[in-house]
Formats: structure tokens, C-alpha cells, sequence
């Protein structure tokens, strides 16, 4: 079936999630995180998009942008590219990196606006990483309440104020509120606890103690790291874990 066509925003605001292919996680490292930064910047000159919020997870990545002189769907296609291309090149490992489409939603009012920028930034106190967005680096918020590199605040903030200082204060007082709202995402299974990884070692390598799998025959090894992956541990975990470095774990 031909696939449906985007509807077109009156506004031109647009929530956007790029996701990992088959749930694959995509930021390995804080350098992940800033490649990714660097490349919306550097895109965001060329395309003249704005951006009003980001937050980037393990697996997926939410945005709020504004189109301008080119359309979304481009803008995202030299995104995703540029960072698939880095990320391939870093891991040494080919092939596709996104789900094949990025999913949208389209934001025409202020009042869905907001709510839209709070449920952004407040992704990772949902998937249970963080108590409060303010304890979580790689979104946007912090843009809005200290520093500012390449957010556009000015859109949201004036909504809260004219008032910079009482803007802000607003803005966090907003944010206090946990949002009920049913925006665009994804199913989400929330990052597993170190107790439940050490479980799901032992029970996928068949050992009683971690530092077992180190001890383990190459071949076999590299498919228990390949199925714990697959159970959903990130590759730092597996590597503090395990004993085993980061570099195998990523090359299994």
C-alpha cells in the first residue's frame, strides 16, 4: 500500500521522532549526543529551520522544529544522513541506523505548543531515567533556563511574559506539572535496572557470576554479548558488568 501523505502543518511547526531501527540504541556515548547536536546546528544554518525543542533518548529522538526556506522532509533526510554517516564510520558497521520514516505530528496553536515542549522535555522523567528535567543533559531545557546555543527560546517564552525573569520562573513552574497528555511517541520500555541486567546475564550465558562471560570462548562469547544486546542492555552496561571492554562488546 502506498504510504499516506504528511499532513501539511498551518503553521509550519511540526513535533518530529527519529527512532532507532528494530529499537537500536543510538547514542553509545556522550561524543554520540554532541555529534547529533552539532549536525542539527549545522543543518539548521543551511536549512533555516528553527528550533524550539530537543531531547535526545537511547533509542529515539524528539524535536520541535519550525520549516522555513526548505521542507521538513529534507531537512531530516540531511540530518539522519550526516549522522548515520558519522555514527557508521565511528562503529566501524554499515547500513541503515533510523527507522525507515521519521514520524510527525503537526503543532498549529499555542496552547498545544506548550504542551508539546513539556512532553518533550519531560521524555526521560517518563521512561523512569530521571526524577526531574532538570536533572537530564541532553534536552533542550536547560536552553530556556541558563544557557542557550542554538534553541530558539524567544517563541515560548514570550508566551509565559514579556518579562525574561518571570518568563523563565514561569516556564519552570510549568514544567513542575507532569504533562497527562497524549502526544506523538513510541512504545517505550524503560532502561533496565542493573539488578535485572545482572538477571539477564547470568540467565542468557549461563553462569553464576558476571565476570564469567569474560572467561567464555570468543565465538560463543560474541553471541551471548549479541543476545544481551538484543534483550535490551546498552553496551556501557554490559561492559561494566562484564569486565569486558566496550570495544568487544560494540565489535560482537
Amino acid at each position: 500500500m502506498p504510504r499516506a501523505a504528511r499532513r501539511k502543518s498551518k503553521s509550519g511547526i511540526y513535533h518530529v521522532i527519529l527512532r532507532g531501527i528494530n529499537r537500536k540504541i543510538i547514542f553509545e556515548e556522550d561524543e554520540d549526543s554532541i555529534r547529533f547536536l552539532e549536525t542539527l546546528r549545522e543543518y539548521r544554518e543551511k536549512g533555516s529551520y528553527k528550533i524550539y525543542a530537543y531531547c535526545l533518548m537511547e533509542n529515539h529522538i524528539h524535536l520541535l522544529l519550525k520549516e522555513e526556506k526548505e521542507e521538513l522532509g529534507i531537512a531530516m533526510r540531511r540530518i539522519g544522513a550526516s549522522y548515520v554517516y558519522w555514527y557508521n564510520w565511528k562503529y566501524n558497521r554499515f547500513g541503515h541506523l533510523f527507522q525507515d520514516r521519521y514520524k510527525s505530528e503537526v503543532v498549529e496553536d499555542d496552547k498545544y505548543f506548550l504542551t508539546v515542549l513539556r512532553y518533550i522535555h519531560q521524555n526521560p522523567v517518563k521512561a523512569g531515567i530521571v526524577n526531574d528535567v532538570e536533572h537530564y543533559k541532553w534536552s533542550s531545557y536547560f536552553s530556556y533556563i541558563s544557557r542557550n546555543v542554538m534553541v530558539d527560546i524567544d517563541f515560548a517564552l514570550d508566551m509565559f511574559s514579556n518579562d525574561r525573569i518571570g518568563a523563565i520562573e514561569s516556564f519552570r513552574e510549568f514544567h513542575k506539572v507532569i504533562d497527562k497528555n497524549d502526544c506523538l511517541d513510541i512504545s517505550e520500555n524503560r532502561r533496565l535496572t542493573d539488578e535485572d541486567a545482572i538477571k539477564i546475564i547470568k540467565e542468557v550465558c549461563q553462569i553464576n557470576s558476571c565476570n564469567e562471560v569474560q572467561e567464555v570462548e570468543k565465538g560463543q562469547r560474541d553471541k551471548y554479548l549479541k543476545a544481551l544486546k538484543e534483550q535490551g542492555l546498552s553496551t556501557r552496561q554490559i561492559s561494566r558488568l562484564t569486565g569486558i571492554s566496550r570495544g568487544i562488546v560494540l565489535k560482537a
